[in-house]
């Protein structure tokens, strides 16, 4: 670890393979290691590559080895027919999942991953963040087609996918990942205080996300100054309003949660309310009503309010998720989206993964061809899971 280390303050993010495959080593009876890295899509690990390293093919995420210390977020071990040990570590920034390490032992590997381990992999995942911030080495190896520039401008905007503390796990999806165009979300989490957002912005491709961007910032100021919900709204209303004409708007969903107390705060600016998933049922929805979306609104909108329990689930998203429609003209809808995470949860899925199934479940449903754009955040409050999420 040291010498990954000492390495690392000049190390380009090209040379990160060759430099995990010559550091890696100094680990007990490791003699063989590769990154990967999964792609945009979350179905396969791509093997960095550089001076040394061995050739490899990407792994499939839902099929490989590999792939299930990714899904399950722990590691797993396989063996070879010559007896060599691989151990499969996954990689994170947090609770983010990057990609998985690849170490292959000369005889048996530690049971599970001792602390020496767990300790060089987190460093590996650090440092594939780090590098990211001013390269496209690791940006190219995780597309495997071009990105329209509507999508570029999303993916800067968006935090990472997933984060966890002791009482909240957040999980976030975007599709489709290289086209997408007015759906994004943001959150934050100062103290005691969860503040998330999604939201759709009307029309798709460039215009789209122009308007999301000015509704993003419009967002991010009002909550880095400590507004109230209902303000903030109204200044994402003003930004739409100043900076486009009157048939441009977007819907929106404006959430604060209670760490502490688990109160659950929103406004709804025109866009579907958020689903809350207790004891494995989806409750019925609230009665609070919806403002007109934003760019449109004529005054302040109503803030509402429900009382979370420990263990609940929330569901903010989109209308392409449950707007996704079966060749036989079958809606996606809001049941089958609930049952969906209460299955996943029973299976013992991490939140992450949860949504990265939902989905492949959602463009299954419509026959492999999205019909909008489609966007989902999953916030889980003291569920007892959290642990799930670190190594």
């Amino acid at each position: 670890m040291r010498a990954l280390l000492r390495a690392s303050h000049h190390l380009r993010a090209d040379q990160l393979g060759t430099a995990v495959l010559r550091t890696a080593p100094r680990l007990d009876g490791v003699r063989l290691a590769v990154v990967y890295v999964v792609d945009y899509e979350q179905q396969s690990l791509v093997p960095l590559g550089g001076e040394g390293v061995p050739a490899r093919e990407p792994l499939d995420v839902d099929e490989s080895t590999g792939g299930g210390a990714f899904r399950r977020v722990a590691p797993v071990s396989s063996r070879a027919s010559d007896g060599a040990v691989t151990l499969w570590m996954p990689l994170l920034d947090g609770a983010e999942r990057l990609g998985v390490l690849e170490l292959v032992f000369d005889g048996d590997a530690p049971e599970g991953a001792d602390e020496a381990i767990r300790a060089y992999a987190a460093l590996v995942a650090e440092l594939c963040v780090t590098r990211d911030e001013y390269s496209d080495v690791l940006t190219r190896l995780r597309r495997n087609r071009p990105m329209t520039i509507a999508a570029e401008i999303q993916w800067e905007l968006v935090p990472p996918l997933t984060f966890g503390t002791d009482r909240i796990v957040i999980a976030a999806a975007l599709e489709p990942s290289y086209e997408i165009g007015g759906d994004t979300f943001d959150y934050a989490v100062n103290g005691e205080l969860a503040d998330l957002m999604v939201l759709d912005a009307v029309g798709h491709g460039l215009p789209a996300a122009l308007l999301a961007t000015v509704a993003v910032g419009a967002y991010r100021s009002g909550r880095r100054a400590e507004l109230s919900l209902t303000d903030i709204s109204a200044r994402m209303n003003r930004a739409i309003e100043e900076q486009f004409t009157a048939s441009r708007f977007a819907t929106a969903l404006l959430v604060r949660l209670d760490l502490a107390g688990g109160t659950l705060h929103w406004v709804n600016a025109g866009h579907p309310a958020p689903l809350v998933v207790r004891d494995g049922a989806l409750l019925p929805p609230h009665p609070c009503r919806s403002s007109l979306p934003l760019g449109l609104q004529p005054g302040p909108a109503q803030e509402c309010s429900v009382q979370l329990r420990p263990g609940d689930r929330v569901l903010l998203y989109t209308d392409g998720i449950v707007e996704a429609r079966s060749p036989g003209g079958e809606f996606f809808g809001e049941d089958r989206l609930a049952d969906f995470v209460v299955r996943a949860e029973a299976a013992g899925d991490p939140p992450p993964e949860t949504l990265r199934r939902l989905m492949r479940s959602v463009l299954d449903h419509q026959a492999g061809q999205l019909q909008d754009d489609a966007s989902i955040v999953l916030v889980e409050w003291r569920t007892g899971r959290e642990e799930q999420m670190r190594l």
